[in-house]
């Protein structure tokens, strides 16, 4: 059976609440669970104590087990220093795409050619 250490999703409407849960990875988010080892209320600042709640010993078990922590729990443990995450590289994520370079080059070379008209204009006078 492959687990996961995942957040389900809890709380009201525009009020997100987490709990960390222990789950095969064919269950549904916020369905069926094996055990609860945690919670995460994004709702409160960064430095409050409660924001994340981790049962360190019971991850430790699981992990031990063969649970594989999703992102958002891995970026959890990395700063409770239980596991070591590592930074994720995406040299192309900030490039445009082809038709933006394409748009871009077409709009430079209306620029140029619009420059040079402009010379070729004050030249003759």
């Amino acid at each position: 059976m492959a687990l996961k250490i995942r957040l389900a999703r809890g709380g009201a409407k525009k009020r997100p609440y987490y709990r960390i849960v222990i789950a095969d990875v064919r269950s549904p988010r916020d369905g069926r669970f094996i055990e609860k080892v945690g919670s995460y209320n994004p709702m409160l600042p960064k430095e409050h104590a409660e924001r994340i709640v981790l049962n360190q010993e019971r991850i430790q078990y699981w992990i031990g087990h063969g649970a594989k922590p999703t992102d958002r729990v891995l970026r959890f443990l990395d700063a409770a220093g239980m596991l070591k995450r590592d930074a994720r590289n995406n040299p192309q994520k900030g490039e445009p795409g082809q038709k933006a370079k394409e748009r871009a080059e077409a709009k430079q070379q209306a620029a140029e050619d619009a420059a040079a008209a402009a010379a070729e204009e004050t030249a003759a006078e």
